[in-house]
């Protein structure tokens, strides 16, 4: 990565593909896993900011209205899969980008209409299984973090595990030219 103050992060190996020759951390799919990883590499380092590459489907209202081709600076990250209210996070990283988006996260694959429903109900435009873990790290260790998902399905009865792991590989290299470009 030749910049020793930013730690690259990514959930997925899929997810980094295009990344084999830039140094980064894949954390595991999940809250927990996401955590625990990330804070084992907070801990004992000093960098500047955390930078989050990733993949998210897409709960906001109708088919369209978030592009699949776009990627989103994530301002506001909230979960959807726990029961008691907790905070609305806002992630401290500086602003790169005009497209933003607020997202949910919560510890399961969104593939059911229901849920999708449910999830944009909640003030949510896109899903994902880490980003509120990675925030809530970031802000108890004190790091900056930006967060950008590109949407790789809609989160409905349509999507599938076996669709998503081809999606994500051609996902890394938008997020790969978009890390070339806007972040390095």
């Amino acid at each position: 990565m030749g910049d020793q103050t930013t730690l690259l992060v990514f959930a997925h190996g899929d997810e980094a593909s295009a990344f084999a020759n830039v140094a980064h951390l894949v954390t595991g799919v999940g809250k927990i896993n996401a955590s625990v990883s990330l804070a084992k590499a907070l801990a004992g380092h000093a960098y500047e900011r955390v930078v989050v590459l990733g993949t998210a489907g897409v709960v906001d209202g109708e088919r369209g209205r978030l592009s699949l081709d776009t990627i989103y600076q994530v301002t506001a990250l909230l979960q959807h899969d726990y029961a008691l209210a907790s905070p609305t996070l806002k992630p401290a990283g500086e602003l790169v980008l005009q497209d933003t988006a607020t997202m949910a996260t919560g510890d399961q694959f969104v593939t059911s209409d229901e849920q999708r429903t449910h999830i944009s109900g909640l003030g949510a435009q896109l899903v994902d299984m880490e980003g509120y873990a990675y925030a809530s790290v970031c802000e108890r260790f004190g790091v900056p973090l930006q967060l950008f998902k590109i949407p790789s399905d809609y989160a409905d009865s349509s999507t599938t595990m076996q669709d998503w792991d081809d999606i994500a590989v051609a996902k890394s290299h938008q997020l790969r030219e978009f890390w070339d470009s806007k972040l390095v």
